[in-house]
């Protein structure tokens, strides 16, 4: 008996060049798609923009100028008008802002590098270790989140006052880490929790210990969420009056800069316009802190947001 061999089907190859690319949307098409959400963005956007706008011309004013009209009232002859740096100048000349500036900042380093550097221990252990109740422990400090701060003040207080803690730093620092632990340790556990298991397991069969694995193969792969927590909490702590001025007082050697911004603006908001020039020196270091590390704020945001 004899076979024939059946040859396999060929197909014919499209000739590469005959293949059209798509053709191209034009600028105002691709607009018009999704507009309703664009529009939405915009409006946002000039939400934010215009105060900020505002701000910015009132703070190169000159003092009877932002008391007599509106800071828009410049943008029909912008180039005709008076412009000074007085308002920046009285600022930086005021009497202890210098002070006030090196305070936020010895407030606001070590509370941010304290509870990022908790929630890295902690998150690790509810995403990688196994112990007894690691679940219900992680439901109750999520559940924290929602609390409000101000509830605590008090109790905080009465406590700083007992143990002659009251007036130092480092009762801010023991707050604000306290207060962003929660928001901290979940961010961090979602992200690290998602993370390949198999990296993990290589590493433990390779004999790394947990604290090895920790810093040698979690902190560096978690650098994302951990810059955006860092970026998150530092503007916290940079902008908070209100737990500076109950732990702090309002002495000129420990106030922040903050405080010293509300002083400016004086008990009834008579000097408003030294308040505008305030909130931009304020805003220098800030959006320096934002902007080096912007490009892992959205992601770490949204996976430690999102999975788990």
């Amino acid at each position: 008996m004899t076979t024939t061999a059946v040859p396999p089907e060929t197909r014919a190859e499209p000739d590469i060049a005959t293949i059209s690319p798509p053709p191209k949307q034009s600028w105002w098409r691709s607009l018009a798609q999704n507009w309703p959400v664009k529009l939405v963005v915009l409006v946002i956007v000039v939400i934010w923009i215009v105060p900020t706008l505002g701000v910015l011309i009132s703070s190169f004013r000159p003092p009877d100028d932002v008391n007599a009209s509106g800071w828009w009232s410049v943008l029909p002859d912008i180039w005709n008008t008076d412009w000074t740096l007085v308002n920046y100048d009285d600022v930086l000349s005021s009497e202890g802002f210098g002070n006030s500036f090196l305070n936020s900042l010895a407030v606001t380093i070590p509370a941010t590098v304290i509870p990022i550097t908790i929630a890295a221990f902690a998150a690790y252990a509810f995403a990688w270790m196994e112990f007894p109740g690691r679940q219900w422990i992680f439901v109750g400090v999520v559940a924290l989140l929602v609390i409000p701060l101000q509830m605590s003040l008090i109790p905080l207080l009465r406590i700083y006052t007992t143990i002659d803690l009251n007036g130092t730093f480092l009762a801010v620092w023991l707050a604000h880490t306290g207060f962003g632990l929660p928001l901290a340790i979940y961010l961090l556990r979602n992200y690290i929790g998602s993370l390949p298991s198999s990296i993990i397991e290589s590493a433990q069969i390779d004999g790394a210990s947990h604290f090895q694995i920790f810093t040698q193969l979690v902190v560096p792969l978690s650098v994302p969420v951990l810059a955006s927590f860092a970026i998150f909490q530092f503007l916290w702590v940079w902008n908070d009056l209100l737990i500076a001025l109950v732990f702090l007082g309002g002495e000129r050697q420990v106030r922040v800069v903050t405080q010293a911004l509300a002083e400016l603006n004086g008990s009834r908001g008579q000097a408003w316009h030294l308040l505008t020039a305030g909130a931009f020196i304020t805003m220098a270091l800030p959006l320096a802190v934002f902007f080096s590390l912007q490009r892992f704020f959205v992601r770490g945001l949204t996976a430690g947001s999102v999975k788990g």
